[in-house]
């Protein structure tokens, strides 16, 4: 075996291992953005990203570890969906948790990420899994954490089913008239009910 063999086999300097970690979270993305959970593999990640697949399982684990990774970064700004619930009144949580969840579907920058992950889900009981577990440990435990109020778990679950519902409806089925609707109108819509959930009797 040369040096240069047993370099590229090795793990690769600290200087590069950022980088290259890197670049297969941005593959691992493109891959399950394109073909799903089911039909992307460790081997297809590898290629893309210009790795050994070695490498991907040495950063990552297995297939639905790298698939939580990515989730991870793309989910990165519903993590903050606790900073509406605490920055004013509990009455106003509803208007603010809405317009918040819409303004990251209404980017198109955060838009397709979150469309990969949810058709991944949608498709495939382990992707499913790694969502809820994301969901729940990331996301709505940390909002009913901020309630204070009886059943915390059971309403920030509740209105999360309300827009998460709804979302699906306008951006994955694309259903008519919600698809093409103002987004505003929606929040006007959906903001009470999310309310209701999160705060009513």
């Amino acid at each position: 075996m040369t040096d240069a063999t047993a370099k590229r086999r090795g793990r690769p300097p600290r200087t590069e291992s950022a980088d290259t970690r890197d670049r297969i979270l941005s593959a691992a993305r493109e891959e399950f953005s394109e073909r799903g959970y089911e039909k992307t593999s460790v081997r297809g990640i590898a290629k893309a990203a210009g790795v050994d697949p070695a490498l991907v399982h040495h950063y990552f684990g297995t297939k639905e570890q790298v698939f939580e990774s990515a989730i991870e970064v793309a989910f990165a700004p519903a993590l903050t969906a606790r900073d509406a619930v605490t920055e004013g009144p509990l009455d106003g949580v509803g208007e603010r948790l809405t317009r918040f969840f819409f303004g990251i579907w209404e980017n198109p920058a955060s838009r397709t990420p979150l469309l990969a992950i949810v058709r991944s889900a949608l498709n495939n009981e382990t992707a499913a899994a790694v969502f809820r577990r994301l969901v729940a440990s990331q996301v709505l435990r940390r909002v009913a954490a901020e309630l204070d109020l009886p059943d915390a778990e059971l309403r920030a679950e509740l209105a999360a089913a309300q827009l998460v519902g709804t979302a699906m409806l306008r951006y994955v089925i694309k259903v008519e008239p919600l698809a093409s609707a103002d987004a505003e109108q929606i929040i006007r819509r959906i903001a009470p009910v999310v309310q209701g959930h999160l705060t009513g009797p």
